[in-house]
């Protein structure tokens, strides 16, 4: 039996971005189809096979320690980005500033999705959920910049919206207008969390 179940959400990809090896901040350039290899998405500065540790595993590992890279994207959802814009008294919020890899339609409370779960095209390019990307000062010091005084709420109003982080399972390009199904495990949540 398979260990992953097809569900009956589709996204729809409606922006894609690149952050520059290169950057001076988190910001992504805009991108209208790319390749998704292994190591993620080529050029990128969060792409490779492997990362250093950061501040997010140091419970883990000290900072620095080479680790594989589950941090390769960062796929966020346009409805949660529309709860964000209203929350911070914005008309719109430019992806590139949250130094996006993708940004979806029509999964609601994709934030929430389960570690584990994959995003396939029908080209069979596949993504793999890692954990929700946790707010930062990063996005909102490039909100600010663009709208002053709206930048400081950005942390609070993204807690539990600000998408997830996921990997390459399998190659293949992507491009604005690709439907991608979701799957998610077949596994039940574990009974001894809080």
């Amino acid at each position: 039996m398979p260990e992953l179940r097809a569900t009956d959400y589709t996204a729809r990809i409606i922006w894609l971005g690149m952050v520059p090896q290169d950057r001076r901040n988190i910001r992504s350039a805009p991108m209208t189809e790319v390749f998704a290899s292994y190591a993620g998405f080529e050029g990128d500065f969060h792409a490779g096979l492997t990362r250093p540790a950061c501040v997010r595993v140091r419970n883990l590992h000290p900072k620095g320690t080479e680790i594989r890279n589950t941090r390769q994207l960062s796929i966020l959802s346009a409805e949660e980005m529309a709860q964000i814009v209203r929350a911070i008294d914005l008309p719109a919020l430019d992806p590139a500033l949250l130094g996006a890899s993708i940004v979806l339609e029509d999964i609601p409370d994709f934030t929430l999705v389960p570690p584990g779960s994959r995003l396939q095209n029908s080209q069979g390019t596949t993504l793999v959920v890692d954990i929700e990307n946790g707010p930062c000062n990063l996005p909102a010091r490039e909100i600010e910049s663009e709208a002053p005084g709206h930048g400081k709420g950005f942390k609070a109003a993204a807690q539990g919206k600000r998408g997830v982080t996921a990997w390459v399972e399998r190659e293949g390009p992507l491009a604005i207008g690709d439907s991608l199904r979701l799957f998610v495990p077949n596994q039940p949540v574990w009974p001894h969390l809080d």
